[in-house]
């Protein structure tokens, strides 16, 4: 015997709700406007990765204010931990900053807000000057890496583990030149005078630097983390 018509509109119409409901419930979490609010019991029935709400504490909200007041676009990330000491805490996925940049993960806010400054400050008003011309791209090896140190004697884990540090490699002009850290600091003269300017740049506004003359390791790239308190090489 058929299921009569009347009883199949009533059976479609539930599974549409249900379906609009979990839709609701399975959008990424906005991020908090301070008030500290764990999600609700019928958020926290949804499969999760070890994972929290991120941008609760003041100085997470201010970053995440600025970034808005520059007009950076960006998507706050839930707090992560990844595991054999890797982390993502407070970090944001930056979506346009002005110049299109390759590779960007998970970046803390500071980090973040630091990096957009950067390229709208010094990387623009730099190609400019010496290239007259813009950049059209900025390209990265990325951001975070469950990793230690490149180069390092220590073991100590990388700034990139805690998504706290970008690496730079070079940079696109606008009539289609490449100037690459690998080459250009030792490069033409213009070439050397952009990439030192960019150098001395980042360090007034990264933790730390380091570039083509600390070590083996950094021949092609700046890394540019937040801690250090102002370690420039």
């Amino acid at each position: 015997m058929g299921v009569p018509a009347f009883l199949k509109l009533r059976i479609l119409v539930a599974a549409t709700a249900a379906l609009a409901l979990s839709a609701c419930f399975g959008a990424p979490e906005a991020m908090k406007n301070g008030n500290g609010k764990r999600p609700s019991a019928s958020t926290q029935k949804r499969p999760q990765i070890a994972s929290t709400p991120s941008f609760t504490s003041a100085e997470a909200q201010q970053c995440a204010f600025d970034l808005k007041q520059a007009g950076v676009r960006f998507t706050p990330l839930a707090n992560e931990d990844h595991g054999g000491g890797c982390t993502s805490i407070d970090s944001v996925k930056l979506l346009d900053i002005g110049t299109p940049v390759t590779n960007l993960g998970a970046m803390t806010c500071p980090l973040a807000r630091n990096f957009a400054a950067w390229a709208q400050y010094a990387v623009k008003p730099a190609a400019r000057k010496y290239f007259g011309t813009e950049v059209v791209k900025i390209e990265t090896f990325g951001t975070y890496s469950c990793r230690n140190i490149y180069g390092g004697r220590s073991g100590r884990m990388s700034q990139h583990a805690y998504s706290n540090a970008v690496d730079v490699s070079g940079f696109v002009l606008a009539d289609g030149r490449r100037i690459m850290l690998d080459g250009g600091w030792t490069g033409d003269q213009a070439s050397q005078d952009f990439l030192r300017a960019l150098h001395k740049s980042g360090c007034r506004r990264f933790g730390t630097v380091l570039g083509p003359d600390y070590n083996a390791a950094h021949y092609n790239h700046f890394h540019f983390d937040m801690s250090g308190g102002g370690y420039c090489r």
